[in-house]
């Protein structure tokens, strides 16, 4: 019995781990989603994200390509003004692990070893820089935020996969636009 517990709480784990973007948005219900077709980026909003320049490019091509396959142009009279907020924390993550597996006599002695049951600690320490997107869509009319989407995941640090990993975490965010109005 013991066992089976130990295995589904490593299948629960590993599931959840599985899942590499947490997204979540907010809209406001009395905008008319259909009317906007056009977009701009927000540079005073863009400015203030804090993190490098090269990050900043990279998000911005995601953004542009989603937005580009949903229709939008880009112009420079738009309905909307795209602008982007960063937030980053470091997840440290201790897994330790009592348990035996019940072989072996329990302490005393035995034929092939002295002490406790066989199976012992394993213990181990990771850390995890985890970075939150928000893309806010801003009515470039009224200047009012008409919806909001955010994004969490597990950065990288392999120059090779930041595009990648940016164009997973903008398209998860900008799956949820527009809202589903009920």
């Amino acid at each position: 019995m013991k066992t089976l517990s130990l295995l589904s709480l490593i299948l629960i784990i590993t599931l959840s781990s599985c899942s590499s973007v947490r997204v979540a948005s907010d809209y406001d219900k009395q905008a008319n989603f259909n009317s906007y077709k056009s977009y701009a980026f927000y540079k005073p909003g863009i400015d203030k994200a804090e993190i490098s320049d090269l990050d900043k490019k990279r998000i911005l091509r995601a953004i542009e390509a989603d937005l580009l396959a949903k229709g939008f142009t880009k112009s420079s009279n738009p309905d909307v003004l795209v602008s982007i907020f960063t937030k980053t924390k470091e997840n440290v993550n201790v897994y330790q692990n009592n348990f035996g597996v019940g072989l072996g006599y329990g302490w005393g002695w035995n034929p092939w070893f002295w002490g406790s049951n066989w199976g012992g600690n394993f213990n181990s320490v990771s850390r995890v820089t985890e970075g939150t997107l928000y893309i806010d869509l801003i009515d470039a009319a009224k200047k009012e935020l008409i919806w909001q989407g955010m994004g969490t995941a597990a950065l990288t640090k392999d120059v090779d996969r930041k595009q990648e990993k940016m164009n997973e975490i903008v398209s998860a965010i900008l799956e949820k636009y527009p809202p589903q109005i009920q």
